[in-house]
């Protein structure tokens, strides 16, 4: 290896890419004879090089442990059904540090199905890490399988309560809109000409004076959906600042996260094929904040 560049001599010691090597010479984990040296710098007979490899990460790693806040609202051979607290991802993702749903059942025992991803085994369906509520992951191949189909198929029936600003017109309706990733921002979605299908049943429960509570049904399950279809509408969920909630209102209401909770699940069971479903109350912070809508009319 005599004369070649420190960077290629060390993709021959030890087994890394050239770029992998020279990106550990510009960031400092290289010595030549004592000295940084550049990539480009050449090394010779008696030439003492000194690597510190830092260890990597895998940012889809499925990491076990006991997330607070996650109850367990049924569970049997094939399927495990939770109530996911606020805060919580379904599965790791790049970017996300924090708590999810598998990290939890992994540290917690379950024995999830191997369908999917690897860090998405067992993932049926997801709720944004900013909504609570009723899920269910699968522990059976044949109930991952069965699922799967179920929410593709769209015989799920998702219900969701949201809280929105202002009262929607008519107060009961289906909003029928495509939703596509957001041409100017990567992390949010919107109503697109040439988006994905995106069907929204709702109802109004509630009028007050601010805000209404709606009880929705989605027919279709894509990222966001009730968030998007709710903004276009111009009856954003309270304290949804991504998607044009008045952060006033959302501070005078105590909301810090969009008022947005998954509140029955219902499905054929994969094992007995009987009709069953599953139900989460609000948590405290939503159920405090409707009190206070509720208090202000």
């Amino acid at each position: 290896m005599a004369g070649e560049r420190v960077d290629a001599a060390m993709a021959r010691l030890f087994g890394l890419s050239r770029t992998r090597a020279a990106d550990l010479v510009s960031q400092g984990y290289v010595l030549l004879d004592g000295t940084a040296p550049g990539k480009s710098d050449r090394v010779f007979p008696g030439s003492l090089i000194e690597v510190s490899i830092p260890s990597t990460v895998d940012p889809l790693a499925v990491r076990p442990e006991i997330v607070e806040g996650i109850k367990i609202i049924h569970d049997d051979d094939s399927i495990v059904v939770i109530d996911k607290p606020v805060g919580v991802a379904v599965h790791p993702s790049p970017g996300w540090h924090g708590p999810t749903v598998v990290g939890h059942l992994a540290g917690a025992g379950f024995r999830i199905a191997t369908g999917g991803a690897s860090e998405r085994q067992g993932i049926v369906q997801r709720l944004d890490v900013g909504t609570s509520g009723v899920m269910v992951i699968c522990k059976s191949e044949h109930a991952y399988s069965l699922l799967k189909n179920a929410f593709r198929n769209r015989t799920v029936d998702k219900t969701y309560h949201a809280v929105v600003q202002g009262h929607p017109d008519p107060l009961e309706g289906t909003i029928d809109a495509p939703i596509g990733r957001h041409p100017k921002a990567d992390y949010k979605f919107a109503v697109m000409a040439d988006g994905r299908a995106s069907v929204t049943h709702y109802e109004t429960l509630e009028a007050h004076r601010f805000a209404s509570l709606l009880e929705v049904h989605l027919e279709t399950g894509r990222t966001h959906q009730i968030r998007v279809h709710m903004s276009a509408l111009k009856h954003p969920c309270v304290g949804d600042l991504t998607y044009g909630a008045d952060p006033v209102l959302a501070k005078r209401f105590g909301v810090e996260r969009q008022w947005l909770h998954a509140m029955r699940l219902g499905f054929e069971h994969p094992d007995t094929g009987k009709q069953v479903e599953y139900e989460s109350s609000y948590p405290d912070d939503l159920a405090a904040s409707l009190e206070t809508i509720r208090d202000a009319d």
